[in-house]
């Protein structure tokens, strides 16, 4: 996707001055077209660049707020103003409500041609679309397949990541799968291309998947947990009722090879997340044990251990019909606290200590010292990873 920013970015688009709506710089771009009156608008398609002289506004301020308006809300990316005759200069009015809107405007001297501009527009869309499809099979080579060679490197090395970079893999996925990324992924890469100097993305599944580098970070003074919070906050702000995202980090290496790991490590962290129903696990650094219990080769010594704890408890639930191992989790999860249990569950704190009761009964074991707390807790470290 080619957005405003991409714009301003290249050096030969010197001439546009941004005057407001720099939170619309991320709208996407998909063409161009000159309007110089607010009945032509309708003519407008989405995602245009439009370009104006003002000639039949002629410093009529309430015309121009109009056109603003009418351009905002048939979405196209932004106005562009050639400032002269007609436009001297964008009032304050047309700028407060560009901010407002999220509707990017601009400056251009009037001894820049519009026909200059038009040329070189439909030189950049084209080169820059051809570009994202690169991208896009590049993305698709050093994540899905096993070819990986030099010229792999060679590519990255066209979109900017050096051999020595430190480069990961993130990937944004919403929790039901009724809920299309895309509706999302505005936000998500403005908020990217805040801390991100660059990045490659790629759409896939119905994930948003971004290959990033160490060196490209541009806020390291503003921790990750940062953008991530932000993103949850647009997603508020611009929806009623957002569907969770989860957004999971993997680890960062210099080999391309090691980046099908980075990926998996990115979708260990989101199923983690999505099991927890924790949008706040977000970094394959910060999930702790469970790195320790998929390193073990041995998948039949966790197992037998999973037994071991839990195994009398799953038991009882299928002859029972009965629900102790999930009520287990949650006493592990909230610490054996029956004040926070009782409200979780909606039950009676005397209910709550009749099933710790009748857990201890089952595994034969005294849920109240910490050892046997932490191994629970491993045992259901252990379900997550099988279940994987």
């Amino acid at each position: 996707m080619i957005t405003f920013q991409h714009f301003l970015d290249s050096r030969i688009f010197h001439m546009l001055v941004l005057r407001g709506g720099a939170d619309g710089l991320n709208n996407e771009v998909s063409g161009i077209n000159v309007i110089e009156s607010v009945d032509l608008s309708k003519f407008c398609q989405a995602n245009e660049i439009i370009i104006s002289t003002g000639i039949h506004l002629s410093e009529n301020t309430e015309a121009l707020l109009e056109l603003i308006t009418a351009l905002a809300q048939k979405r196209t990316a932004g106005l562009i103003i050639n400032i002269g005759p007609y436009i001297s200069k964008i009032p304050t009015e047309a700028i407060t409500l560009a901010n407002d809107l999220q509707f990017p405007i601009f400056e251009m001297e009037w001894r820049y041609r519009i026909a200059d501009l038009l040329k070189l527009t439909f030189h950049f869309l084209n080169t820059h679309h051809e570009r994202e499809l690169t991208e896009e099979d590049l993305m698709r080579k050093l994540l899905f397949t096993d070819v990986q060679d030099h010229s792999l490197e060679k590519a990255l090395e066209h979109f900017g990541f050096s051999k020595e970079d430190e480069k990961g893999i993130i990937i944004c996925t919403p929790s039901s799968e009724t809920q299309e990324i895309t509706t999302y992924e505005r936000i998500i890469r403005q908020a990217f291309s805040v801390r991100y100097k660059s990045f490659l993305r790629l759409i896939d599944n119905n994930q948003l998947i971004f290959l990033i580098s160490r060196s490209h970070v541009q806020t390291p003074d503003i921790p990750f947990s940062r953008t991530v919070n932000s993103i949850f906050n647009q997603l508020q702000e611009n929806y009623p009722t957002p569907t969770p995202l989860f957004i999971g980090m993997g680890n960062f290496y210099t080999d391309t090879k090691d980046l099908q790991k980075s990926l998996e490590q990115a979708k260990t962290v989101i199923k983690l997340s999505q099991q927890h129903k924790n949008p706040n696990l977000y970094k394959y650094t910060e999930i702790g044990a469970y790195k320790i219990i998929m390193a073990v080769e041995n998948r039949d010594l966790i197992q037998r251990f999973y037994q071991d704890m839990l195994g009398s408890l799953v038991q009882y639930d299928q002859m029972h019909n009965t629900n102790m191992k999930s009520f287990l989790r949650i006493f592990i999860e909230e610490d054996g606290s029956t004040s926070k249990i009782s409200k979780r569950e909606f039950i009676h704190r005397n209910t709550v200590l009749y099933k710790v009761k009748k857990i201890e009964t089952l595994l034969d074991a005294d849920l109240s010292t910490p050892f046997t707390k932490t191994n629970l807790s491993i045992a259901f470290m252990i379900e997550d990873i099988l279940s994987k």
